[in-house]
Order: structure tokens, then sequence, then C-alpha cells
């Protein structure tokens, strides 16, 4: 009976909403509560990690990024050249 007056239904009278307003405060630090725990159990990575790890995604990203700027150089000077050559014939 309990478990329906939380959800707004039960007796009828019109207390479940009010009930359930009522326990946010208590749900939020419950919550609030399980995330510290569950944060302690983490194991974070070094600084050094970290650092080595970033350096590798920034080189990555570089390197991406030079071969794409190639790439599109060069496939928007062949779709010109196509282009020149169709205006020709």
């Amino acid at each position: 009976m309990k478990d329906q007056t939380i959800r707004g239904g039960g007796e009828g009278n019109g207390s479940g909403a009010i009930e359930k307003l009522g326990e946010h405060p208590r749900r939020l630090r419950q919550f609030l509560h399980e995330v510290r725990v569950e944060m302690d159990k983490v194991s974070w990575p070094s600084w050094q990690d970290v650092r080595s790890t970033t350096i590798v995604v920034i080189v990555t990203v570089a390197l991406f990024g030079i071969f794409f700027l190639g790439t599109d150089y060069v496939s928007s000077k062949f779709i010109g050249w196509l282009i020149e050559i169709g205006k020709s014939l």
C-alpha cells in the first residue's frame, strides 16, 4: 500500500503527491552519497599517463588533419581539371 501512496495512488486523499515531493531531498542525498562511494572505487590514471595519452591524441589529430588537407587539395584540383576538360569538349 505504501508503494502505491508514493506513486500518487493509494488512499485517494491527495497526500501521495505531497509525500513523493517530500522524498526528493532524501533521494538526492542518497544519490550523491552513492556517487561519492562509486567515485572512491575509480582507478584514476597518473599525470604521466594523462600527459602521454594527450600528446598521442594531439599528434594523431594533427597527422589526420594534414592527411585530409592534402586529400582535399588533390581532389579539388582533380575535380577542377575534370571540369576544365568537360568545358573544352
